[in-house]
């Protein structure tokens, strides 16, 4: 009995310690489960929802787009009113067996020998032209992103990108 009493008296004693203990116990937890949390996402490169470049920041917009293009495992999709060769040069980052397709306002001549010459040493991509868009937008399999400023001139003035909600295959749909 008197150990008991005596097991009683310790605990009673020494409950703000025991509780002290059980939150820190607790927080450690949260902190565990945050830092596992960053972990998974640095291990899964998965690429950020939305951002903005600023001018001046041309290397590190050209990593972000060529991470995207490089992610694609069946399909990109450009819209972009202004391209150029630079354009067919990043999407030539893409992997074996992803499409590639680019629409545009218009090709020009010179755009139509440089999409030529590209498509006669490298992987193909196909150009075409629709005049029903003014943003633009590059689909990776069927993720839409919207992005603030045209391919060809990432990082030369300030553009924001985001990932959308769309459902990528109306928004080709959209397109024809």
């Amino acid at each position: 009995m008197e150990a008991f009493v005596s097991m009683r008296r310790f605990l009673l004693s020494n409950e703000q310690m025991f509780q002290r203990v059980h939150s820190l116990e607790l927080r450690q937890l949260q902190t565990d489960m945050k830092v596992d949390t960053i972990l998974n996402k640095l291990e899964s490169k998965e690429l950020p929802i939305e951002g903005i470049f600023y001018e001046g920041q041309i290397f590190d917009a050209h990593n972000f787009v060529c991470d995207l293009i490089r992610n694609a495992k069946s399909r990109i999709i450009l819209i972009d009113n202004y391209i150029d060769d630079t354009v067919l040069k990043r999407l030539d980052k893409r992997n074996t067996g992803a499409s590639a397709t680019i629409y545009t306002h218009h090709i020009s001549a010179v755009l139509q020998t440089d999409i030529n010459t590209h498509n006669s040493q490298y992987p193909a991509i196909e150009v075409r032209t629709t005049t029903k868009f003014h943003d633009r937008f590059m689909i990776i399999d069927d993720t839409v992103y919207h992005i603030g400023a045209s391919i060809k001139d990432l990082g030369k003035k300030v553009f924001a990108f985001s990932r959308m909600n769309e459902k990528a295959d109306e928004l080709i749909g959209r397109l024809l």
